[in-house]
């Protein structure tokens, strides 16, 4: 029998006696402002209980702290008297849900308490809510049974504020797995106001929140429930959901939601010059615009990337290279300015064009179909999908192919045209590779012609954008496609047993890349040397808000390590005689008519080059971003309102007389409105459907971003320390409430390996307005770890390694 004398005084020592006034033993004042909500977490329960529909309230007592105190044995007698064999323990604090603050997860919640142990649950409850003042209570509830599933759920995007119900749910009988952020198989689902038919399985809780929405006048909500094995949904919790973002109309939200899913099912049709009776939109296949310029960019970086790369850059040397002449089709659609690549036109483009219009045609088909069926290959098409070069494991990876019930015929088919096209792009001689590395010095020769010139920063921007388009992207892409395929030679290579895994990455480490060389260079140039050099780069490439090296490059480099014993260099790569044998032998075999100094050469030029040519363009880029900013300066405009500006005003100016203010000012205006639209629409990173723009489940490993702001900062594990936080970005195994401690040392932001978007740690940084990526899944957390500085970039979906 616990101490009950030691118990209450125990909770006595840690909470404060100041109040004024008593707690009433039912908690059934109501808030004016929220007609359903009580004065208290407990009250609001209390209040209804009994009222709902859709769902139902487990039996609650409220026990005011001022009653536990001065008699915990009869409290504790009348809670046992109720005969529930496991028990909750909820605090219940003045303080928690608040308009402006919820305080989620933190104060003491015990779930499963025994009868014997709820004096201790009770005081630990008690003492957690010690440090703040005010009238407090707590409530016990019998623990539900038969739970079949659980979770927390938003009636509100709480990062973009748009009208969907964002559920976050786990599969079992745990009802915390959510809030802990450490339950097995997490699911997040997002179901717009307006969805014609929500999910079945989550009809009940679709129910519950549109019953809730009713109740408190549309109030944002934040709804703790657990489902039962007949179907039954029950309530556990409900309070304020604090928003730090502006709340879209929910009928002109539905109107833009509209026109994507009319966007969608225009691309359920056939296209004249299309293979494939279908298309799908990804953000990851092709280019991928989530990696290179975020899920919501800002219209400026839209606009750029879309003039540099996907509007026409990219079909050209796609046809250049062999492949079908995808001319005149823009690889990016914009989803409300969220950027999807066509699939379909992305595998168009990987069709070899000697190919027979028959086989095209199924073959885009299987394609699809197979991504469809296997989403989470939509970062990787190229790897698990789409045969798009010859490599000396393609015989066996074609396999697949018989099983889809391709002829032998037409597998040897397109092994013929992939061996040719790719013999093309590889060959010693006449590889195509040689002459895009060659523009590459075009292109710096007439960067330093264009920035020296009599010109003004207007035409200096568009002749900057234009060289960088023929000289610099153009060239980029093919090497880009020739790095490719040297990556999936070296591959097969390992694959057909020739190479280990270790002697695959000893050939990698053996390349002189650009960022090999800046290792090098950092230690052995001057500051000024070095960012001469260096200083066009920026980590958001097409962003100008991100500052460039040169801008401030205290923020990128520790300056005092300058000096040190420098790099070492590469180590040389050496063949065995047995794998020199086997090589050549493999490219007889294989029918790769060139030699095998001249592969290798290939293999090392085309991966180093692909690297240097990113590295060229992007001065062009980065100069001409620059020079936009000075321009728009001297109209009035920061770099702010710039980023919302589309690029291509710049050619309207050029090529015209018209008033530059207020074409800048329009373009500015119109962006800013266009963007307000992208943050508040969340969609899939794979939209196969129409139905998809209304409601769908993310990817288990899509992690959850909080907020839509943008931070860089050095990285440092959470245990390294209090002193060790302040102003860095902490990275944490689980989105824990037991980890609310952080938010009191001045970190810039966090990264949690596991956890959902509802997670108390999500509603913490959601409510402080801190950024922070939750459930990063165990690949990005091992990779972010090992970094030394990164940027969050919340709105865009995007985490930066910058050091």
């Amino acid at each position: 029998m616990p101490d009950l004398t030691a118990t209450a005084a125990k909770a006595r020592h840690h909470i404060p006696i100041h109040w004024d006034r008593t707690v009433g033993e039912s908690g059934s004042g109501e808030s004016s402002r929220y007609p359903w909500l009580a004065r208290s977490k407990a009250g609001t329960l209390e209040a209804l209980a009994g009222r709902l529909h859709s769902a139902k309230v487990p039996p609650l007592e409220i026990v005011p702290l001022t009653e536990w105190l001065r008699e915990p044995g009869r409290v504790l007698a009348s809670l046992k008297a109720k005969g529930w064999s496991r028990m909750a323990v909820r605090s219940s604090a003045a303080q928690e849900d608040a308009d402006d603050n919820s305080m989620a997860g933190a104060f003491t919640t015990r779930l499963q308490v025994r009868p014997e142990d709820l004096a201790d649950a009770c005081a630990d409850v008690a003492c957690s809510m010690a440090e703040l003042p005010g009238l407090h209570e707590f409530f016990v509830q019998p623990m539900v049974e038969d739970v079949v599933m659980a979770g927390v759920a938003f009636t509100r995007d709480p990062n973009g504020g748009g009208p969907y119900h964002v559920i976050n749910y786990s599969k079992g009988q745990r009802t915390d797995a959510v809030t802990s952020g450490d339950g097995d198989g997490l699911l997040t689902c997002y179901i717009h106001h307006a969805a014609p038919c929500p999910p079945p399985a989550l009809s009940g809780v679709t129910a519950l929140l549109n019953e809730l929405g009713g109740l408190f006048s549309g109030t944002p909500l934040d709804v703790e429930f657990a489902v039962q094995s007949d179907g039954s949904v029950v309530l556990l919790q409900v309070r304020p959901l604090v928003l730090r973002v502006p709340q879209p109309d929910p009928a002109e939200h539905a109107a833009w939601v509209e026109r994507i899913a009319a966007k969608v099912a225009a691309g359920q049709t056939r296209h004249p010059f299309l293979f494939g009776r279908r298309t799908v939109y990804g953000v990851m296949p092709d280019w991928n615009p989530a990696e290179i310029i975020g899920i919501r960019p800002r219209p400026l970086a839209l606009s750029l990337y879309k003039e540099m790369v996907t509007d026409a850059i990219w079909a050209y040397q796609r046809d250049n290279y062999g492949y079908r002449n995808l001319r005149s089709f823009p690889l990016l659609q914009s989803f409300q300015g969220v950027p999807f690549i066509d699939v379909r036109v992305s595998f168009n483009s990987f069709l070899p064009k000697d190919l027979p219009d028959e086989l095209a045609e199924r073959l885009t088909d299987h394609y699809l179909t197979t991504l469809v069926e296997h989403p989470a290959c939509h970062d990787k098409v190229e790897f698990d999908i789409v045969f798009s070069c010859y490599t000396f494991d393609l015989p066996k990876r074609l396999e697949r192919l018989a099983a889809a019930g391709f002829t032998g015929a037409e597998i040897g088919m397109l092994s013929d045209c992939l061996r040719r096209l790719t013999h093309r792009i590889i060959h010693h001689g006449q590889g195509l590779w040689r002459q895009d590395r060659a523009k590459l010095d075009i292109l710096a020769a007439r960067r330093r012609t264009i920035l020296d010139s009599d010109l003004d920063s207007l035409h200096k921007i568009y002749w900057l954008l234009e060289d960088c388009k023929r000289y610099g992207t153009l060239p980029f892409a093919g090497l880009a496609r020739a790095g490719f395929i040297a990556v999936q030679l070296l591959r097969s290579l390992v694959d057909v047993g020739v190479f280990s895994e270790t002697e695959r990455s000893q050939f990698m480490r053996s390349l002189e890349t650009v960022s090999s060389e800046m290792g090098r260079d950092f230690q052995r140039l001057s500051k000024s040397a070095f960012l001469d050099r260096y200083g066009h780069l920026r980590p958001g490439t097409y962003d100008i808000t991100s500052p460039r090296y040169d801008a401030t490059p205290d923020l990128y480099f520790d300056w005092s390590n300058q000096g040190g014993p420098p790099a070492e260099p590469a180590e040389p790569f050496c063949l065995s005689l047995e794998q020199f044998r086997r090589i050549e032998a493999l490219m007889k075999q294989h029918g790769l008519d060139d030699s095998l100094l001249g592969l290798f050469d290939f293999l090392k030029a085309a991966i180093e080059g692909r690297e240097y040519a990113k590295f060229v363009f992007t001065a062009n880029l980065s100069d001409a971003i620059e020079l936009f900013a000075e321009w728009g300066g001297g109209l009035g405009f920061d770099r702010e309102a710039l980023s919302f500006a589309d690029i291509g005003t710049v050619a309207r100016l050029a090529g015209a007389a018209d008033e530059a203010h207020d074409l800048l000012a329009r373009s500015i205006a119109e962006g800013r409105e266009r963007h307000a639209r992208t943050t508040a629409i969340v969609l899939p990173p794979l939209v196969t459907d129409p139905g998809d723009a209304w409601s769908f489940h993310l990817p288990a490993t899509a992690p959850n971003f909080i907020t839509q702001k943008r931070v860089s900062a050095p990285v440092v594990l959470a245990d390294a320390g209090r002193e060790a936080l302040r102003d860095r970005i902490v990275l944490i195994p689980a989105a824990d409430p037991g980890y609310d401690w952080l938010f009191t040392c001045g970190i810039a932001g966090f990264i949690t390996q596991y956890g959902g978007i509802n997670s108390h740690m999500a509603i913490r940084a959601q409510e402080l307005g801190l950024p922070a990526v939750i459930g990063c899944g165990e690949a990005y957390y091992q990779s972010w770890s090992r970094a030394r500085r990164l940027q969050i970039d919340c709105a865009g979906r995007q985490v930066t390694i910058l050091m």
